[in-house]
């Protein structure tokens, strides 16, 4: 099993940046990509941006040249940048395998944006 933590969330003004930040643990060596997935209110959760294990990356067209997913394999740790939020991106941030690998979800960190 793998298990996550996030954290980093806030409120922010819209234009503002925040940094999430993603802990695993576990059998983390069974992790090929990760991702950052989102839930807004009424929503389903959504992937909205990927990292593999070899450094590609993969972007929601929503997000693309705003948000910025990173890692740390030192840290088994991995980061999303987001820059020049919207209210549209306001939503509950979770991170886990990509694909799902029927990992359990972490408590996710929520991110609020406001107009």
């Amino acid at each position: 099993q793998v298990q996550f933590v996030e954290s980093g969330g806030g409120l922010v003004q819209a234009g503002g940046s925040l940094r999430l930040s993603c802990a695993a643990s576990g059998n983390t060596f069974r992790l090929n990509a990760i991702g950052w997935y989102r839930r807004a209110p009424g929503n389903q959760r959504e992937l909205v941006v990927s990292i593999s294990s070899g450094g590609s990356t993969t972007y929601a067209d929503s997000v693309k040249g705003r948000f910025t997913i990173s890692k740390d394999n030192t840290k088994n740790t991995w980061y999303l940048q987001m820059n020049s939020l919207k209210p549209e991106d306001t939503a509950v941030y979770y991170c886990n395998a990509v694909p799902l690998q029927n990992y359990a979800w972490g408590q996710g960190t929520q991110v609020t944006v406001s107009s």
